[in-house]
């Protein structure tokens, strides 16, 4: 008996090698030069577009960040938020996280476009999102990092999943956002971290009525100022846009941290950061310190692109992001 449970361990403990490696290998695959001589020009002309995109409404750059975000925490960085629905799937752009909320797929399509006269069949969407989040980043003002590429696409996406709560709602309690988080390999010094990316972005009024008139832990005359333009009555103002960074709302720095120490976070999934929790000590320190947050958050967002991505035979390069080929 005690022959065979040894064993039955053995074997237990080599499946879940087994598992730990493919895993590795997958994102082992990943590399910073993975065009280099398939697409040498990749990266310019990726930055181009978003630049003249940048140039043209600020605001996209946050959009493109977060259309990175939300695509990896559903099943993984494949590019599955782009596909449009078809009659044998009901994508995620309709799923409530997203609907009327993401935006930014027309920078893609066009960056997408230019690529494959560029390189056809070459590069992914999924990676394209990936440099357009960096690049984003780095046109207001933060700090760029070397993106990992290599992923390839997912033939189907799923509303049910991008449905189901993995995306976490403006009034998350701070459990449920470590939760999440914890979930997709990343830490709670990494989610705090990249909750700064709300530095550069705008919130519906939907999204933040229910604290800027309920909430006790939020400073009144930010609250007041807040409630000029989404008013008390649900369905009125609700699309009514305010920035989540009162100081420096284009550009991408500490502040949004300052912000919640002075209990001025606009959602509250923001303001749960700095609220007597255990993330407390680390938004202080962001607060002080950019270089800090700069620090933490590019080493979380090179984590997050880690999210399971399809390597080698694995999905597809599409031609076009909104469908598969």
């Amino acid at each position: 008996m005690e022959c065979y449970e040894q064993s039955r361990q053995r074997a237990a403990f080599v499946v879940l090698l087994f598992i730990v490696m493919l895993g590795s290998q997958a994102q082992a695959q990943l590399r910073t030069d993975f065009y280099s001589d398939s697409c040498p020009s990749l990266l310019p002309t990726v930055r181009r577009v978003v630049q003249r995109e940048v140039a043209k409404e600020r605001r996209i750059a946050a959009s493109l960040l977060r259309l990175f975000f939300h695509d990896c925490f559903v099943n993984g960085c494949d590019a599955s938020i782009l596909l449009d629905d078809t009659r044998s799937f009901l994508g995620e752009k309709t799923a409530g996280p997203n609907n009327n909320s993401v935006r930014g797929y027309e920078v893609i399509d066009a960056i997408k476009s230019r690529v494959e006269r560029l390189c056809p069949g070459v590069v992914s969407c999924a990676d394209i999102l990936a440099i357009t989040a960096r690049d984003s980043v780095l046109l207001m003002g933060g700090r760029g990092w070397s993106v990992k590429l290599g992923r390839r696409d997912s033939i189907t996406a799923s509303f049910s999943t991008a449905n189901s709560g993995v995306l976490p709602p403006p009034t998350s309690t701070l459990d449920n956002l470590i939760n999440l988080f914890r979930a997709n390999g990343l830490s709670p010094r990494d989610m705090v971290a990249l909750s700064g990316a709300h530095t550069i972005g705008q919130a519906r009024c939907v999204t933040f009525r229910s604290r800027i008139y309920n909430s006790t832990n939020i400073d009144l005359s930010f609250a007041l100022s807040r409630r000029r333009s989404c008013p008390a009555a649900t369905g009125s103002g609700d699309n009514n846009a305010a920035i989540l960074d009162l100081r420096t709302p284009e550009k991408f720095d500490g502040s949004y941290f300052m912000q919640l120490v002075n209990h001025r976070g606009l959602l509250t999934s923001d303001q749960v950061l700095f609220n007597g929790g255990s993330t407390d000590s680390i938004v202080v320190s962001y607060s002080r310190s950019v270089q800090a947050f700069y620090r933490d958050f590019v080493a979380a967002m090179i984590k997050m692109g880690d999210i399971s991505p399809l390597t080698g035979s694995n999905g597809q390069i599409r031609r076009s992001c909104r469908r598969p080929n």
